[in-house]
């Protein structure tokens, strides 16, 4: 398994398995004008982090790391709508991608696609053969992520070739350990095999002795 999934991985494109040939080079980019001051933002807690958001071609203040203010009205935002995360998906995905349709995600386990990103947030789904999906975070309208059959196929040989059936990330399983202690004693095994067994080795050793 670890050579086939090694193979995999030195045979791939890791941009392809990125979804990079989904999506657009570079997103739009709108300019933005008379722009609200945090200090017109209802917000009553003391801002420590700020970032501009586009989202649905409007300019949001991402305030905090935790809530969302329109930079034009200054009134905070819980969360995003389903158009909207369409929008903003249209914004980043190639034009001529069919969505088929959308959903929302409260939660995921520790096999999920979409594991460790933000939550909730919107699954859409687009209408082709590789089963193409995005996905955007509800509290701020940050595009995430795309996954398609071939990011599938690389997540799946990634856990086996690492072992760790959890979390997919821990090279530091009992099971690899015990395994690639095995593969060297494996190796080591044939190496003696082959030297205690050698012909030529042997004629060597009698020459020695004589």
């Amino acid at each position: 398994m670890w050579t086939i999934s090694g193979m995999y991985f030195s045979w791939t494109d890791i941009d392809e398995i990125h979804g990079d040939q989904f999506k657009k080079e570079k997103p739009r980019q709108t300019a933005f004008s008379n722009l609200l001051g945090t200090e017109q933002l209802a917000s009553e807690e003391p801002i420590q982090t700020l970032k501009l958001l586009e989202i649905a071609n409007e300019p949001y203040y991402w305030i905090n790391e935790a809530n969302l203010f329109s930079a034009k009205t200054g009134n905070e935002k819980n969360g995003i709508t389903k158009a909207e995360a369409k929008q903003v998906a249209n914004r980043y995905m190639l034009p001529d991608l069919e969505i088929r349709g959308i959903k929302r995600i409260e939660k995921v386990d520790a096999h999920h696609e979409y594991r460790g990103r933000p939550l909730p947030a919107y699954e859409i789904s687009y209408k082709t053969p590789q089963n193409l999906k995005a996905y955007v975070a509800i509290e701020n309208g940050a595009f995430q992520t795309v996954r398609h059959r071939n990011w599938r196929w690389f997540d799946f040989l990634w856990m086996n070739h690492t072992m760790d059936y959890q979390g997919r990330d821990n090279f530091n399983t009992i099971i690899l350990r015990a395994f690639s202690l095995l593969g060297l004693i494996t190796v080591l095994s044939g190496f003696l095999l082959w030297y205690i067994s050698s012909p030529t080795i042997r004629k060597l050793v009698k020459k020695k002795r004589k």
